[in-house]
């Protein structure tokens, strides 16, 4: 357990809770150990990811993450903020693949500035690049000029196409590929590599390919168009960031970042709102919704992580809404009550 800083010990609690009614619920035992990371490992020891949280999670089936950064920690040199903190874990954790589900709630449809014909039936699964592209380049910066280096391996790629991959084959076999091929050398190489991947391991899937900027476009235009999308690393998260329009709020929207074994990293795509921190109103079910990934990915508990996630449905479908998603004028839940509700919900 990471907690982390602003509203991710808070949104962590709650998932917490989730996770132990499941066991529970379910006749299991899960075992929690929590570390310091990000601004609050700062605070106290002085680096992002300290040795002792890197082997803590190294051992852990699984590691779930509230959320990391703030105001606090922006002026600290580059290497020493809560962020790097985050790339050095994923990358010393081999987590190469997120998961990103985009799935929209009836009941919250008015939530989002779409109209709802355009998200019914939405259900779309985003599979974002982790570890390598722009984010993890060679970088400089002078008072005059600055760069970052993009650089990708056809190994990576081959990765990551193939999670992809394996992933549509369980859906309706649709991937598109995203990428800026008519500008950019590594997404050039990025198509070729992708092309030949889902040619040669999945010709029962069919594989599409759009370009960065038009799949902004059709993400809001004709989101029901995709299935599963895989595109590079900083692409990702610009785009599931703008897949939070769809759902209605970020707090819905929970992740996993997967490696060749069973561990992961779980956590919320939602930053760590310092504005609202220690306010008991931040939406939990992003961090929910993560626990029940983790349940689904690193713990084979298929059933137990669908109970969960259809207890968040169900806690949505009464209207037990927090302040993202509540209606203006009518009464919002707070943080713990949000949890209860859901903890009500699960049969």
């Amino acid at each position: 357990m990471l907690p982390g800083d602003g509203i991710g010990p808070e949104v962590t609690t709650e998932a917490v809770r989730a996770l132990t009614a499941v066991a529970q619920r379910s006749g299991h035992e899960f075992h929690f150990e929590e570390a310091p990371f990000g601004g609050a490992a700062i605070d106290a020891a002085g680096e992002p990811l300290p040795a002792q949280t890197l082997a803590l999670c190294r051992r852990a089936d699984a590691v779930l993450l509230g959320a990391i950064g703030g105001p606090k920690w922006t002026d600290a040199k580059p290497a020493s903020r809560p962020e790097q903190g985050l790339l050095a874990l994923r990358r010393a954790l081999g987590v190469f693949a997120n998961l990103r589900p985009v799935k929209p709630h009836p009941a919250v449809f008015d939530a989002s500035p779409l109209k709802p014909e355009l998200l019914r039936d939405v259900d779309i699964l985003v599979v974002r690049e982790l570890t390598g592209g722009i984010y993890f380049g060679d970088k400089t910066l002078t008072e005059t000029s600055a760069s970052d280096l993009c650089s990708y391996t056809a190994e990576e790629i081959e990765r990551i196409a193939r999670v992809a991959g394996r992933l549509a084959r369980v859906r309706r076999k649709h991937v598109i590929s995203v990428d800026k091929e008519n500008v950019l050398a590594t997404s050039k190489l990025w198509r070729q590599v992708v092309t030949r991947v889902m040619a040669r391991e999945f010709p029962d899937v069919r594989c599409d390919h759009m370009l960065v900027d038009s799949a902004a476009m059709m993400l809001v235009l004709r989101p029901r168009s995709f299935d599963v999308l895989v595109t590079e690393n900083m692409f990702g998260d610009i785009l599931t960031d703008e897949a939070a329009t769809l759902v209605g709020s970020l707090g819905l929207l929970p992740s996993a970042s997967l490696g060749e074994g069973k561990s992961g990293l779980y956590e919320p795509i939602h930053g760590s709102a310092p504005d609202i921190a220690g306010q008991g109103i931040a939406n939990p079910c992003a961090a929910i919704l993560s626990a029940a990934l983790l349940l689904r990915h690193s713990l084979d508990l298929e059933q137990e992580a669908q109970a969960l996630e259809n207890a968040v449905g169900r806690a949505l479908e009464r209207g037990q809404l927090t302040r993202d998603l509540a209606r203006p004028g009518k009464s919002a839940l707070s943080t713990r009550a949000a949890g209860d509700a859901i903890l009500a919900a699960l049969l």
